[in-house]
């Protein structure tokens, strides 16, 4: 098992952007909207929208198990209501 997090900046709000591209296989995901955003952070796969995911305010959080890991890590992106806003996260990947 191994451990990443990072901090994911969304420039353009409207637009997903892949939290981190490697094909690690999520075990948990802890995902925060970063505390100083101006708007909300929605969470999901590459389709995801304002209207469609897992919506998070500002400097709220939440933890998904996914058990012994069946996601890659580059399925997960985020979306903006606001430009620039940020998604921070940390993931235990591997077998």
């Amino acid at each position: 098992m191994l451990l990443l997090s990072g901090t994911t900046d969304i420039p353009t709000a409207g637009t997903a952007v892949q939290i981190k591209n490697v094909p690690d296989h999520v075990r948990v995901l802890h995902v925060q909207a970063k505390p100083g955003n101006t708007g909300n952070i929605a969470f999901g796969d590459s389709a995801v929208l304002m209207t469609a995911g897992l919506t998070l305010k500002p400097g709220q959080w939440r933890t998904l198990a996914f058990g012994k890991g069946s996601i890659p890590l580059s399925n997960f992106y985020a979306n903006a209501a606001t430009n620039g806003d940020d998604i921070e996260w940390l993931a235990i990947v591997g077998e």
